[in-house]
């Protein structure tokens, strides 16, 4: 029996005064279980869109963090989402950094974490992906790299080879905050290298999925250069833009303003959009782009596509507005589209 999507939100609500690690974790459990809500609705025509050789019946995705094992994908597709993406894998288990690892800034709509990719390992996620790889629907893996690993390219590398078949895109994630030394493979000779690699890994499979990277919002102007030049010369398939930041806004008034690890929420949304269109410019639409950071309405997703983003994704706003959410923004998008007379997602992209 599935949960109604209002009880869900008013779940969701409550989980607000339980830890927010173990809220995290009973939330995915629900999920898991079967019980979760179902968004039962015939998605608008005008929100299918094509990237990277995928089709998509809407723009709208579940950013990697929330599902870190692979627990929910198809609950998670059921509350309306276009697609999934699970993960961060690394290709041993490992437990993540030490608790308390994750904060919410009720006042600022936002969350710091530094869990440290947490997560089963890849064996274990591979088995939950295959149980479910005839069920449909876009499910992709976000790809990390151990903490004590002696090569990190290899183990995005490990990954894409031990999944191939598994699921419909990868994403080489080197810009999370909380592996020390990860964001230095963002460095143009070593980006160079780390994509050359995965990507030859990924030819020479029979089941050829797309590629994506996901960058720090936190790089400078000759990082962007150096990110969107590579990107262009090894036809990378999309580019995530951004993970969280280790900035601090100063609007932020939480007690917890000051831990250590990546702020997501709302505090990320302007920055975050603000870096989409540098390389909406500098790519020229060349290289599809996923929007992420502080989305919490059909709105700022459509900004998001205005920006240049063909795909949109998000997980904090979960946290502060329910699950319910994601069916109003899916069924809000179409009318921003109307508004400003466009047919479809791929022709407001880029736009603005």
């Amino acid at each position: 029996m599935k949960t109604p999507l209002y009880l869900a939100d008013a779940a969701a609500r409550a989980m607000r005064f339980v830890d927010p690690e173990r809220a995290h974790a009973l939330t995915v459990k629900m999920m898991a279980s079967g019980f979760g809500p179902c968004a039962r609705f015939a998605p608008d025509p005008r929100l299918r869109t094509s990237v990277a050789g995928l089709e998509f019946p809407n723009p709208l995705g579940l950013a990697a963090g929330f599902d870190k094992n692979a627990e929910a994908p198809d609950a998670m597709l059921a509350l309306g989402f276009g697609f999934v993406e699970v993960g961060a894998a690394t290709p041993r288990p490992q437990a993540g950094n030490e608790r308390p690892r994750v904060f919410r800034l009720r006042d600022d709509l936002a969350v710091i974490n530094r869990y440290g990719f947490n997560n089963d390992g890849l064996e274990k996620i591979a088995d939950r992906l295959r149980s479910r790889r005839r069920l449909g629907g876009v499910v992709g893996i976000n790809l990390g790299a151990n903490k004590d690993s002696d090569d990190r390219v290899e183990d995005f590398v490990t990954g894409v080879k031990r999944l191939e078949g598994l699921v419909d895109f990868y994403t080489v994630n080197i810009s999370s905050p909380n592996t020390p030394g990860l964001r230095a493979l963002q460095d143009r000779a070593a980006l160079d290298g780390l994509l050359k690699r995965v990507l030859a890994a990924r030819d020479g499979l029979r089941h050829k999925a797309p590629v994506f990277l996901k960058v720090a919002p936190d790089l400078a102007d000759a990082d962007k250069a150096d990110i969107a030049s590579a990107a262009l010369a090894s036809k990378l398939d999309g580019l995530i833009v951004s993970n969280t930041t280790i900035a601090r806004p100063s609007s932020l008034s939480s007690s917890f303003a000051a831990e250590k690890g990546g702020l997501s929420g709302a505090p990320l949304f302007a920055p975050s959009t603000a870096l989409l269109r540098e390389f909406r410019k500098a790519l020229g639409g060349a290289v599809p782009l996923i929007g992420v950071g502080g989305v919490s309405s059909a709105r700022e997703a459509y900004v998001k596509i205005l920006a240049g983003a063909s795909l949109v994704q998000l997980y904090t706003a979960l946290v502060f507005h329910g699950p319910g959410l994601v069916l109003r923004i899916v069924k809000e998008l179409p009318d921003f589209l109307q508004a400003d007379g466009f047919a479809t997602v791929a022709e407001a992209v880029g736009a603005g």
